[in-house]
């Protein structure tokens, strides 16, 4: 920052006046980012968490003058990628892009290195959004009513995939199979996109997952897309039903994505990241991507962050015991 002629000129006396009126918040905003940023995304390329993440990255790069340079770390459903940097120096130069799949997979881990409402701690929220319900076109049901159907007249005969056991893909299916009193086979893999390219070539019936992920198989005639997740019709897909309303009174599931860092950050430093975040958000930029992702604006201050992570854990835990997913 280039400085002012009065700053150079001011004598002991005058710059130790300005120097005490200085905000915590302004000298963390001329002292941070220091230097290039990493935004972690624990899961693979192409899904929605990675794409979310690098739009963040971006575009606070371009907001700091400085590269934010994303590193994919899968493993473990995301649970790899996450120690990385429950272990990384608290100071922002180092970011984490996640998704709602990250308390449902730490409600079933029966034990992790780290805690998983504690070690990470949200510095802002990027959107959120339904998920949609894909059926490979070769099942012959038109709607939720006629899948029920089949599936209870051939129990265990439909298989769904997921990004991996404990993850939104898993429960979603999961808490789908126990609301509408059918057995579904759950077959986990590597990722969403791997668990996309099963349904589209018949591998797996049924995957539950974001409209990002799952869009340009339907519009390849590859899936057929048979309803949200969300408890009322969804203004960003105003054509597709509710699965609620289709026979499974009460189901819901909704997605999410943030950016976290590790704990113990100085609450003037979440706050410059946060405002960054929210403002990137409120760009016409940043809704005409997400309008691309399927998925609304959520921002959040600061003050609605702390209690996030462990409020949606033991959410999850609730599910867990409902749909029957046992500790891994």
């Amino acid at each position: 920052m280039k400085k002012s002629s009065f700053a150079v000129s001011a004598g002991p006396a005058v710059i130790t006046a300005i120097s005490l009126l200085a905000t915590p918040a302004a000298l963390a905003q001329t002292t941070f980012p220091s230097k290039n940023l990493v935004m972690i995304v624990p899961y693979t390329p192409a899904g929605s968490a990675d794409a979310m993440s690098r739009a963040i990255a971006q575009r606070l790069g371009e907001a700091w003058g400085r590269n934010v340079i994303v590193d994919n770390r899968p493993g473990a459903s995301g649970m790899i990628g996450t120690e990385m940097v429950t272990k990384a120096e608290p100071d922002g130069h180092t970011l984490l892009g996640h998704t709602s799949s990250y308390p449902a997979t730490a409600a079933v881990r029966a034990k992790l290195p780290f805690d998983p409402g504690k070690s990470i701690i949200p510095v802002g929220m990027t959107a959120r959004a339904p998920m949609l319900f894909a059926l490979h076109p070769s099942v012959p049901a038109k709607n939720i009513k006629e899948l029920i159907a089949i599936a209870k007249k051939n129990p265990g005969k439909f298989n769904y995939g997921s990004s991996g056991t404990g993850g939104n893909n898993h429960f979603s299916g999961a808490l789908f199979a126990s609301a509408a009193g059918i057995k579904m086979e759950h077959v986990p893999y590597k990722g969403i996109s791997l668990a996309v390219t099963a349904i589209a070539s018949g591998e797996v019936e049924i995957v539950i997952a974001s409209s990002s992920a799952l869009l340009p198989q339907r519009d390849s005639g590859r899936i057929r897309i048979l309803g949200v997740t969300s408890l009322e019709k969804s203004p960003l897909f105003p054509d597709l039903p509710t699965i609620a309303s289709q026979g499974v009174p009460g189901y819901e599931y909704q997605l999410w994505w943030g950016t976290f860092a590790p704990a113990g950050m100085s609450t003037e430093r979440l706050n410059f990241i946060n405002a960054a975040i929210n403002k990137i958000i409120a760009s016409a930029d940043m809704k005409k991507f997400l309008d691309t992702q399927g998925a609304e604006a959520w921002p959040l201050p600061l003050a609605q962050l702390p209690d996030l992570l462990p409020k949606e854990i033991a959410r999850y835990k609730q599910a867990m015991q409902l749909a029957g997913i046992q500790p891994q």
